[in-house]
């Protein structure tokens, strides 16, 4: 009977579950929500991709504590939709980034099977859809440099890497479970080599700390002394790199 009461009281005393999403007036925008049981405060971003944004909050928040605080922050809500990047179909003519250097996608009917560079250009033979080739390729190019990287950095730490997945993740570069296992996007094959580095370095890193404690930031450190330089390099243009559509609805 008492557990039943405490059962019963707690959730009396628990806030009514948070819907999915919120779809504002002021922007129009539809904002998914997060509960996190990390999260120590309110962090707002855009998707990675697409036209929505994403709240992540502490586990306990009301519905209406959720709607001050999205009114409150409506205007920067506003600018940063503003200035989203428009989305760049991938196809004949576009400048491309390859290890943070832009490259036009040419098409030749001398080239060979496999996408090359030349010069400043990105060579690849005519027949089939360019996006999806130049995704294939793209997704090669990072397991052959990101695999390595992540795969040296554990070595560092003493910590095994139990499997590596590359996907086309929208809301992270990267993740990393409590059983090893890591997943990175492919899409950082068109950012810098030192961008590259530095996001296997900060997942390695969660092999010691699953966390962004201080803890945390003194491991990724001791791996890459310099990494807050590449990190908001990321910050700044990673947006862009979300927006190059390949054409392919699959991951």
């Amino acid at each position: 009977m008492l557990h039943l009461a405490r059962r019963a009281l707690a959730q009396q005393i628990a806030p009514p579950q948070l819907p999915a999403h919120l779809d504002l007036d002021e922007p129009p925008v539809r904002v998914a929500l997060r509960v996190s049981a990390r999260a120590r405060r309110f962090t707002l971003r855009l998707e990675q991709r697409g036209p929505g944004a994403v709240l992540t909050m502490p586990i306990g928040v009301s519905l209406a504590t959720v709607q001050g605080f999205l009114h409150e922050h409506r205007r920067w809500l506003t600018r940063a939709l503003e200035s989203r990047p428009a989305d760049i179909a991938v196809g004949q003519g576009t400048a491309l980034p390859v290890d943070g250097t832009p490259l036009t996608v040419n098409l030749d009917p001398n080239a060979g099977r496999a996408p090359r560079i030349q010069g400043e250009c990105l060579i690849l033979a005519p027949g089939g859809p360019v996006g999806p080739r130049l995704q294939g390729w793209l997704k090669t190019r990072a397991r052959a440099r990101l695999v390595p990287a992540l795969q040296g950095y554990a070595a560092q730490l003493g910590r095994p890497v139990a499997a590596v997945a590359l996907r086309d993740t929208r809301s992270r570069w990267g993740s990393c479970s409590s059983t090893g296992r890591i997943g990175l996007s492919w899409r950082l094959a068109m950012a810098p080599p030192a961008v590259q580095a530095y996001v296997a370095a900060h997942e390695a890193a969660h092999l010691v700390e699953m966390n962004h404690s201080p803890r945390y930031w003194a491991v990724l450190e001791g791996l890459m002394p310099d990494y807050a330089i590449h990190r908001a390099w990321l910050r700044t243009h990673g947006r862009q790199l979300q927006a190059y559509d390949f054409g392919v609805t699959s991951r």
